[in-house]
């Protein structure tokens, strides 16, 4: 697993974003960082198939932001897509493609 990173910190420290949600996006990148520790991909194409089951997941998330007066927008896109970033390189992934991590976003 990575290190303590607080994940989603920009959204953590902003208002607008209701923190029961932050929460539930920080379980995904929590989820997604476990998941690469216990089995780790073989190569970028095996890593992006991962990444992209938890963009899904985001996608979904966004949902519910979206019921909630909020959004995944321009701030939390780039959080979010960092912490991706962050969490492939952990796992020795260093020439992940940042916008290939979460290409199925829709937010």
């Amino acid at each position: 697993m990575t290190d303590e990173r607080t994940y989603l910190e920009g959204m953590v420290r902003d208002t607008y974003f209701p923190p029961d949600l932050v929460e539930k996006g920080q379980a995904i990148l929590r989820a997604l960082d476990t998941r690469l520790a216990a089995d780790r991909p073989a190569d970028l194409e095996a890593l992006y198939t991962v990444t992209h089951a938890a963009t899904e997941e985001f996608n979904a998330l966004n949902e519910e932001f979206w019921e909630r007066g909020s959004e995944i927008e321009t701030v939390a896109r780039d959080v979010i897509a960092t912490d991706f970033l962050h969490i492939a390189r952990a796992h020795g992934f260093t020439d992940a493609d940042i916008e290939e991590l979460v290409a199925p976003r829709d937010w």
